[in-house]
């Protein structure tokens, strides 16, 4: 599948319902992160795919990856069902695993 149609599947699913995993409610609530629904509502709807993961044992999904609050970077990493996006994790990206861009992950 190409980037920009699981992009559309992504996109298309969030319109019908956003359902935030256990993981993600978690990730998302940490002191140190603090991000919010909306914040992971606008990744989804104007951010870019960086990963995707075809394979993935939940089913397709992706990494995305925007700005929230104060344009700080965000990764949310998600997959499109049929009637809903499955939110799996939200984090803020660092640099001791990505290049600086937080777009391309650093060699481990």
């Amino acid at each position: 599948m190409a980037s920009q149609e699981i992009l559309e599947r992504v996109r298309s699913a969030a319109v019908q319902r956003v359902l935030f995993l256990p993981h993600a409610v978690r990730q998302m609530a940490r002191p140190d992160r603090m991000i919010s629904p909306d914040e992971i509502r606008t990744v989804i709807m104007q951010g870019e795919l960086i990963e995707d993961y075809p394979d993935d044992t939940r089913g397709h999904s992706c990494l995305l990856h925007g700005q929230g609050v104060d344009h700080r970077d965000i990764h949310v990493v998600c997959a499109p069902k049929e009637d809903f996006l499955a939110v799996i994790t939200a984090y803020i990206p660092t640099e001791d695993e990505w290049e600086q861009d937080l777009r391309t992950r650093r060699p481990k």
